[in-house]
């Protein structure tokens, strides 16, 4: 028997301090930077976007690869990129942790629009105040002192 899959996974998580790091001129390149890594966990990622606090990714990960190791490779090896590539963003970091929700197939294109349409929805509402909607769309506990690091 084969394993069959398709587990889309919307994940998001901010800067270290919810610095503003994303400049404009960066989020291109890091963004396909970190789709290059997804790559390298055989995975694929189907939408990254944020503005300049924060990061959010579709993603297709093979069944073999944990979504905590997808997510350490990922924030750590982009996180080496941007110190290498940008000398004056010695202060970048990734916070700890992230945000991760199942996605269903038939959802899977409003997500890519919602990720894609990031820096308008942001003219509205802060990273924080967008990941408190998101943990409670998704029935998700949180301690309120956690989502404000």
């Amino acid at each position: 028997m084969h394993t069959f899959t398709n587990l889309l996974t919307h994940v998001t998580f901010s800067t270290k301090g919810r610095g503003r790091f994303l400049a404009p001129a960066i989020r291109p390149r890091l963004f396909a930077y970190m789709g290059g890594i997804i790559r390298e966990t055989k995975g694929t990622a189907l939408a990254i976007n944020g503005p300049d606090d924060h990061v959010h990714l579709l993603l297709v990960l093979p069944p073999v690869v944990a979504l905590s190791t997808a997510m350490r490779t990922l924030k750590t090896n982009s996180s080496r990129w941007v110190h290498e590539t940008f000398s004056d963003r010695g202060a970048f970091g990734w916070q700890e942790g992230y945000a991760a929700f199942a996605v269903s197939a038939s959802n899977r294109d409003a997500v890519k629009r919602y990720i894609a349409t990031q820096e308008e929805h942001h003219c509205r509402m802060t990273f924080q105040e967008e990941l408190i909607a998101l943990l409670d769309k998704h029935g998700i506990d949180y301690d309120a002192a956690h989502v404000r690091d």
